[in-house]
C-alpha cells in the first residue's frame, strides 16, 4: 500500500483528488494540505510515497514546494496551467494532469506511480538478479530498455542520451551518465569518454582518439585509453 499527500489550496480541488482515489486500491490517502508550508511540516513527521501537488497557490507555489524537499516522495503535479510543464519535467516528476482531470487518465498516472514504487520495493527486498534489460525514466515514461539495443550513451550534465539501434531519436532520460553506467553490465559497456560510454558489440574499429561504431564515431579521452585493453579483453601491463 502507497501513502499519498495532497497539496491544494482548494477544498473542492482536495476533494476532487479524494474521490478519484477512491478507485485506486493501492493508494492510501495520509493527509491533506491547503498550503505548501503545510505540506513540509506533514513531510517532516510522515513518511509519503507520492505527493499529488498543485502549483498555483498563495505564497510558496507547488514548484518551489518540490525544490525544498531533501527527501522527495514520487511527485504528480494536478494543475489549471499548462505552461509549468517543462518545470515539471525539470522536476523529474512523475506526471504532469491539467485540470480538469478525465478519471481514467488520473488512474493512468497513478498506476505509473505504483510501476515505479514496485520497481524500487522490489530491487530492496530481493537479491539482485541479472536480466538483459533496464527502465528508465524518461518524458513522464518508465521506458523498459534491451542493453543488446543500445548502441552508445552521451553525457549532457544532468541528462543523458541513450542512442538505440532501433529508433531514429535518442531516448533522453534526466539522470547522470555516471548514474546510468552503475546500472549497465560491466562486460559490455565501457567508458570511453567523461561523456560517452559504448557498447561493445557495436565497436567496429579503435584508433588513437576514435571508436567507430555501427553508426557513429565517438572520441576516445586519453584519460579513459586503458579501457581499450579491456575491450579487447588483454590485461593492462
Amino acid at each position: 500500500m502507497m501513502r499519498c499527500l495532497l497539496v491544494d489550496d482548494e477544498t473542492l480541488a482536495l476533494d476532487l483528488l479524494e474521490d478519484n482515489l477512491k478507485h485506486v486500491n493501492y493508494l492510501q490517502v495520509a493527509g491533506r494540505c491547503r498550503t505548501a508550508g503545510e505540506a513540509i511540516l506533514f513531510l517532516q513527521n510522515e513518511a509519503v510515497d507520492l505527493l499529488f501537488c498543485d502549483i498555483q497557490m498563495p505564497g510558496f507555489n507547488g514548484l518551489q514546494l518540490v525544490k525544498s524537499l531533501v527527501k522527495k516522495p514520487m511527485i504528480i503535479f494536478v494543475t489549471a496551467y499548462e505552461k509549468f510543464a517543462i518545470d515539471g519535467f525539470e522536476l523529474d516528476v512523475i506526471d504532469y494532469l491539467v485540470k480538469p482531470v478525465p478519471l481514467e487518465r488520473f488512474l493512468k498516472a497513478c498506476q505509473k506511480a505504483y510501476m515505479l514504487f514496485e520497481l524500487n520495493r522490489k530491487s530492496v527486498e530481493q537479491v539482485p538478479v541479472k536480466r538483459p534489460y533496464i527502465f528508465v525514466h524518461s518524458d513522464y515514461n518508465l521506458v523498459k530498455i534491451n542493453f543488446s539495443d543500445i548502441e552508445y550513451v552521451e553525457g549532457l550534465k544532468d541528462y543523458v542520451k541513450i542512442n538505440l539501434v532501433n529508433q531514429p531519436k535518442p531516448l533522453l532520460s534526466r539522470t547522470s551518465i555516471k548514474a546510468l553506467e552503475l546500472q549497465l553490465p560491466a562486460e559490455l559497456f565501457f567508458r570511453i569518454h567523461k561523456s560517452y560510454i559504448v557498447n561493445i558489440d557495436f565497436v567496429q574499429q579503435i584508433r588513437r582518439g576514435k571508436i567507430k561504431t555501427a553508426n557513429s564515431e565517438l572520441p576516445l579521452s586519453d584519460n579513459y585509453r586503458d579501457v581499450i585493453h579491456k575491450m579487447i579483453g588483454k590485461e593492462t601491463a
